[in-house]
């Protein structure tokens, strides 16, 4: 089977979220089970240069405002998977974020910028730009692929099927009403309620409409977005779609998360072997400036910094992890106002809280072996990547129960603790002074060493491959 992921980013040339890793390494368990897996990826610089042995395999153009397009055919540097590369320099070729200018806004052509790359999707998918190579199956992920099924839907000779995840239904890809005129759609009867959102476009909504199948990346999560709380006003459309929206969990990617071999760790460790990480906690502690203390908590965020992950109840409950002898790690950036207050409580507490803004993947790494509990205390979470890490370097995850959370981490109540299925912590109100209850709770659990111990190893025995869930998508793409 031939199938075609469609994506913005991806691991390790670009990332600014999940998204990157899944697209990483769903394709490459895809090509394991036998699957013939290519890639289409816009042409930022990062990816333009690391993807090897690229060749010229058409030039286009003019198109969506640039002059040239070129599409190159070249490998993966970590899987070697196939993957196209479009070559837009108008378009693409822009330092920074893939998604915003240098005044933190989005970018004002990203309506053309990603229905280009919806658009070669839809093209490929006849075999007109590789007539060597044509997808059967087309799997576009979140909004920026968003019109790659509306594109192929307007080719009624074809018999492409389609994909499409939600990797996060908040992303809507909106854009002016009238931007319709930049991009070859329809935009009257049928097919302006498939692109109209309350007076503009959506690149998601076309997407929902016209994929075969839409999946979200947890099973909880796809029952949630079928809700007015966390449908974001699509919930309907979802509705609509019935048995045709399922929801699959994301997997990890274990060559890359591992704490027996990960390089960027100071010890290396297992759960037999745990005494590399009380090494690796010492190790973080000493480069972050806190006391070296290895019974003194040690909690870490490693997240965007944003309302929607909850970072508010953090900054909340903070005094009373600090009056508990807590310390706080934190990395990662996002809204000005919570950075800010990040900012301030390092400035107030310098050995007892330290804040990185920005992508590091080696500290994330570091942090995330060191570290005694990973706080994910999410508004909403379509999966969430991090807990699993978290599980997989003996890290105990503290979440809300809330999308990929709740079908990932068991709270440790007395009962899940005598019946050894406890993994982590879970809370459910959005509140600070909740978050902060069960936090004691689990500081009160961390001073008997043996309890803590059993559930680090319980959390580090459980598999979360992309094994099970590559099954699962070739499964969904027979089925269509």
């Amino acid at each position: 089977m031939r199938v075609l992921h469609v994506a913005a980013e991806i691991y390790p040339l670009v990332k600014t979220g999940g998204l990157a890793d899944v697209v990483a390494a769903l394709p490459a368990a895809l090509a394991a089970r036998g699957l013939d897996v290519r890639v289409l990826l816009p042409g930022m610089p990062a990816i333009l240069s690391g993807i090897v042995e690229a060749k010229r395999i058409i030039r286009l153009g003019p198109v969506f405002g640039a002059a040239v397009v070129t599409l190159r055919r070249g490998r993966l540097p970590d899987s070697g998977l196939l993957a196209y590369v479009i070559d837009a320099p108008f378009l693409y070729r822009r330092d920074g974020s893939p998604y915003l200018g240098p005044d933190g806004r989005d970018w004002r052509d990203n309506h053309r910028r990603f229905a280009l790359l919806g658009w070669i999707a839809a093209h490929l998918a006849t075999g007109e730009l590789d007539r060597s190579w044509r997808p059967e199956v087309v799997h576009a992920h979140d909004w920026h692929a968003g019109l790659a099924p509306a594109y192929i839907a307007q080719c009624p000779a074809l018999n492409t099927a389609t994909v499409f995840t939600i990797h996060n239904l908040a992303f809507r890809g909106l854009f002016p009403l009238d931007h319709h005129n930049d991009l070859g759609l329809m935009i009257s009867g049928a097919d302006q309620s498939a692109l109209e959102f309350h007076g503009h476009l959506s690149f998601m909504k076309a997407a929902l409409f016209h994929s075969a199948r839409v999946n979200a990346v947890s099973p909880t999560y796809a029952r949630e977005i079928c809700t007015p709380e966390f449908g974001w006003g699509l919930d309907g459309l979802l509705r609509d779609r019935g048995a045709n929206l399922s929801g699959i969990l994301n997997g990890v990617d274990y060559a890359v998360w591992d704490p027996g071999s990960d390089r960027a760790l100071a010890h290396n460790y297992t759960a037999d072997r745990l005494r590399g990480k009380r090494i690796c906690k010492l190790r973080l502690q000493a480069e972050l400036g806190f006391a070296l203390r290895s019974k003194a908590p040690l909690l870490a965020v490693v997240s965007r910094l944003t309302s929607q992950k909850g970072m508010d109840l953090v900054l909340g409950a903070l005094p009373d992890v600090l009056a508990a002898g807590g310390q706080l790690v934190v990395i990662g950036s996002g809204e000005a106002e919570i950075e800010n207050a990040f900012r301030a409580a390092a400035r107030a507490h310098p050995a007892s809280v330290s804040v990185h803004l920005g992508f590091d993947d080696a500290l994330s790494h570091r942090i995330m072996a060191g570290a005694d509990i990973l706080l994910v205390p999410s508004r909403f979470e379509p999966c969430g990547l991090t807990q699993l890490y978290a599980l997989r370097y003996g890290t105990i995850p503290l979440v809300r129960r809330v999308g990929g959370l709740a079908d990932t981490v068991i709270d440790a109540t007395p009962e899940h603790l005598r019946a050894g299925t406890a993994n982590g912590f879970v809370f459910d109100d959005a509140s600070s002074r909740v978050l902060a209850g069960r936090i004691g709770d689990a500081l009160t659990l961390m001073r008997s060493a043996a309890a803590w111990q059993q559930l680090q190893k319980r959390g580090m025995a459980q598999d979360f491959s992309w094994a099970d869930s590559a099954l699962r998508y070739e499964a969904l793409y027979r089925s269509i």
